[in-house]
């Protein structure tokens, strides 16, 4: 694969000569999930840091409970006396702050960039990336190094009970990152150890194909030093062959072969148990309390990382056996009228695949799915593929698509894949959902509500329910 040079419009300043102790940084959009933390860690680093919300939240709150102020409402005056400004990529240059910076000269970062500064500092900077399974594997390596005691620093893309957030803020020399290739964000990195768990066609609103991924997934491989280590999937062709000849120290993980593999596989109750295979030798025995081959490949990535980073096998037996699951993945979320009710963020035809497989085995009478899917571009891309793996539940009830970032400029519906799965409802309005829910749920069931919106609002309110 051809190696190549990522065309980038961001400011090219020097970060780390805004980013430092003493400067002041204004966070717009400070109280998101991923902004949040980032202030928390700035002002732990020695940085003024001041920020600008639309609307107040207990994330704001906490933050100005730190001292850290912010204000609600994006004014063009909250930008004076920073030393830069950074902010997500929903934040766009017609926001008047963003045009008052660069009315002004401030530099503007974006917020990748600004983590990518910040793992610089660490001496191992353990990034996972991948088209799915990214969240469970960075929960799964952060129960791994909290057990090691290596105090680390956390940026997850969910909550995580462990820590009851989806950051902590740690004293160690260990930063774990989930790695996200979307906009390229993840290519502001600087791994020491990155982890590819698979590569696949997605985010095709920002990608042109399959071969456009792999080549931002080639790129994040090389910002490894010489001295680091890529650990990638063995079983995963496209990871293979994306990272052919790279030219780093390469570590591969697979159910059978790989430098790390599973052995004597076992089920119990649907819940996987293996020993850890590194070179050879048993390195440990994992007993997960979450189902599904697909997470016994998240363990092995991240037991992978744990073993390039020199934590113990006790360390990564106690990390993984204490691990119940991140939040919104497979998640529990109550019973009703005798079926259990779980919440699952899988949003692409893989990660249904892996979920529906994960269930099979758990010994229900039936199957539940309500899926709602995420962007009108990924329902077009991979049409045909959701239509397959969405047939495999014994019934699949449709939510209308989630817009999330798009307009439906395409004129697609979840009504057109309602027409190709035999048995299957269109539900226009979430409450529909929770309303066909309750008539179809009995004893036995499994129901899940599936996708990346705000399904996950109706598991909730289907548990709530009285009747």
């Amino acid at each position: 694969m051809t190696d190549f040079h990522i065309h980038d419009t961001r400011d090219n300043r020097d970060i780390r000569t805004y980013i430092a102790p003493g400067r002041r940084a204004h966070l717009i959009g400070i109280g998101g999930v991923s902004m949040s933390p980032l202030a928390e860690v700035l002002h732990h680093f020695g940085m003024i840091v001041t920020g600008s919300d639309m609307k107040e939240s207990a994330a704001v709150e906490h933050l100005r409970s730190l001292g850290i102020p912010v204000t609600i409402g994006h004014l063009p005056q909250s930008v004076q006396g920073a030393d830069c400004v950074i902010r997500t990529a929903a934040v766009h240059d017609d926001n008047p702050e963003i045009a008052a910076a660069h009315a002004a000269g401030i530099p503007v970062f974006e917020r990748a960039q600004a983590w990518g500064r910040i793992m610089q500092d660490y001496r191992n900077a353990l990034c996972i990336a991948g088209t799915h399974g990214k969240t469970t594997t960075t929960s799964m390596c952060t129960h791994i190094a909290m057990a090691a005691a290596a105090d680390p620093t956390v940026m997850i893309g969910g909550v995580l009970p462990l820590l009851g957030s989806g950051y902590r803020i740690g004293h160690g020399d260990t930063i774990i990152l989930e790695s996200c290739e979307y906009c390229n964000s993840f290519l502001s990195f600087f791994p020491t150890v990155a982890v590819i768990l698979n590569i696949e066609a997605d985010h095709l609103d920002f990608f042109a194909d399959l071969a456009d991924v792999e080549r931002s997934f080639r790129a994040f491989a090389l910002r490894v030093p010489e001295n680091g280590t890529v650990i990638a999937n063995a079983d995963d062709q496209n990871t293979m062959d994306t990272l052919a000849d790279l030219g780093r120290p390469l570590t591969t993980f697979g159910l059978e072969t790989g430098d790390v593999h599973a052995a004597n596989l076992t089920w119990t109750n649907g819940l996987p148990a293996f020993d850890v295979v590194h070179k050879g030798q048993v390195f440990t025995h994992v007993s997960l309390q979450v189902p599904g081959i697909h997470n016994v490949k998240n363990a092995l990535a991240a037991a992978a990382a744990a073993i390039t980073l020199g934590f113990s096998p006790e360390a990564v037996s106690q990390g993984l056996g204490a691990f119940l699951g991140a939040g919104r993945r497979f998640e529990h979320k109550g019973t009703y009228h005798g079926a259990e009710i779980y919440d699952d963020y899988a949003h692409h035809p893989g990660e249904l695949h892996a979920l529906f497989s994960a269930v099979g085995g758990l010994g229900y009478k039936r199957v539940i799915c309500a899926f709602q899917p995420h962007t009108y571009s990924r329902t077009q891309a991979l049409f045909d593929d959701f239509v397959k793996e969405l047939s495999t539940p014994d019934l699949t009830v449709l939510a209308e698509i989630f817009a999330a970032r798009e307009t439906n400029d395409i004129g697609i519906s979840s009504r057109d894949l309602v027409r190709r799965i035999p048995g299957s409802r269109y539900c226009a309005t979430l409450e529909e959902v929770t309303d066909t829910l309750a008539q179809l749920a009995q004893p036995g069931d499994l129901i899940l509500t599936v996708g990346a919106g705000d399904i996950y609002t109706v598991g909730e309110a289907l548990a709530a329910r009285e009747d």
